[in-house]
């Protein structure tokens, strides 16, 4: 069984301002895109039989400069949707909202943790097959990556809260002793 080689795409304006980005599509930053290149440097000796993106164009710039030939586009592995949240700040949301917890309540107007697990099981689901044949790279996002890892680890969507992910990182999800496991996580490259 092939291994899950998640790549959080690089640093965007929002995401090193620490603001919710889901929907919106925003390019890298300078210092993004040095690092997705960096990214290169790590990936190089490893072969995949397929590199699975987001939709969007963060996702994808970080996959071409690092070196990943994109095989298959998958709203699937989108960034949690923030609704009414997109663009806020965690320290904004909870000036209005000072109980509120992502993994827990989800977004007015966006996803509940419900909706993000569902449609995060059904691209595990499609993934499968591909990971008999070999490793597979996933272009993903900071909370979709966190709970995409999450249920590979088959424990609930929430706690990906304690899996902290920073842009331009590597983490790999397998296997040990037929049980899934965290191979490596928010490695940055090297």
């Amino acid at each position: 069984m092939g291994e899950i080689v998640v790549v959080r795409h690089g640093e965007t304006e929002w995401s090193a301002a620490g603001r919710h980005t889901s929907t919106t599509d925003l390019e890298l930053t300078g210092a993004g895109e040095t690092a997705a290149q960096a990214l290169a440097r790590t990936l190089t000796n490893r072969a995949f039989v397929a590199v699975v993106s987001s939709p969007r164009r963060r996702a994808l710039r970080t996959a071409e400069l690092a070196g990943l030939m994109v095989t298959d586009v998958d709203s699937d592995i989108s960034e949690w949707n923030y609704g009414d949240y997109e663009g806020r700040t965690t320290a904004e949301i909870h000036a209005d909202a000072p109980s509120w917890n992502l993994w827990t309540d989800g977004c007015p107007g966006g996803e509940t943790p419900q909706q993000v697990t569902d449609r995060l099981d059904r691209f595990l689901t499609k993934l499968r097959p591909t990971l008999a044949l070999g490793d597979v790279a996933v272009v993903s996002h900071g909370h979709a990556s966190r709970a995409l890892a999450a249920l590979w680890l088959e424990q609930p969507i929430a706690f990906g809260a304690h899996l902290t992910l920073g842009t331009a990182t590597i983490s790999v999800l397998g296997h040990e002793h037929g049980a899934p496991s965290l191979r490596q996580w928010n490695a940055p490259p090297t």
